[in-house]
């Protein structure tokens, strides 16, 4: 196998203006529906985590807390591809939506299915900061949500970070299975360049290498930000 060749051959069609375009358009949609999905997957975490912990001493909580489990069933039961496929195939044609983008679909799909993981990773979180800042704060004259956003949640947010930063991994490694809605991510860009060239050796090596560099940024990061938050605490302690 003449490997010298190979990597020619792609690096002179990725470099077309073409391929190259496409290329830069299904990293940057890779990389967008991630982030955008773990934000929205955060939020919607949160709160089903909030629900979850929150007493169920009225009827309220209580029914939240069923749709919320019924929720989190739904998309950690099934796969990624399936949502997708389902949400952009069966319930748009349903609802009788048209003209709303595959990137879209995308974005809102892995923030609902981020949000069902996210749940239980924000709520062992919570679960993990001493009930006596709760306690603090309800006796300071705060209320429940205000205690449990401006107190207990950034001290969650802590304790959870690296495991948050897992979840944004796997988001960006999932993506892949967004060619099945037709989005140009990178899986299809350089899916494409294999097909021009009859050969997917090199598109698919490549490939792999830009899913390793991403992975090594966010795990950089997040170690980056573990480490000013431990400085920060550290200050606030008078070390």
């Amino acid at each position: 196998m003449n490997w010298a060749s190979k990597w020619e051959v792609f690096w002179q069609t990725l470099s077309g203006e073409f391929y190259r375009n496409l290329f830069f358009e299904g990293l940057l949609n890779t990389i967008k529906i991630a982030v955008i999905g773990l934000i929205i997957g955060i939020v919607i975490g949160t709160i089903i985590a909030v629900v979850k912990v929150m007493p169920k001493y009225k009827a309220l909580p209580r029914v939240l807390d069923k749709i919320c489990e019924v929720y989190v069933a739904l998309f950690r039961g099934t796969p990624m591809v399936v949502q997708l496929l389902v949400a952009y195939y069966v319930l748009l044609p349903a609802l009788g939506v048209k003209g709303v983008e595959a990137v879209k679909v995308g974005v809102i799909v892995f923030g609902m299915n981020s949000g069902a993981y996210v749940s239980e990773i924000m709520r062992s979180g919570i679960n993990s900061v001493d009930k006596g800042q709760m306690e603090a704060g309800r006796a300071l004259g705060l209320g429940y949500a205000v205690t449990m956003l401006k107190i207990v949640i950034p001290q969650a947010v802590k304790n959870i970070l690296p495991t948050l930063g897992n979840e944004f991994i796997t988001l960006i490694k999932e993506t892949s299975v967004l060619s099945f809605i037709t989005v140009y991510d990178l899986y299809t860009a350089l899916g494409a360049i294999g097909s021009k060239n009859y050969d997917k050796v090199m598109p698919y090596l490549f490939m792999a290498a830009i899913y390793i560099v991403l992975v090594l940024i966010i795990t950089f990061m997040i170690k980056g930000l573990e480490k000013v938050m431990a400085k920060s605490d550290r200050k606030k302690a008078g070390i």
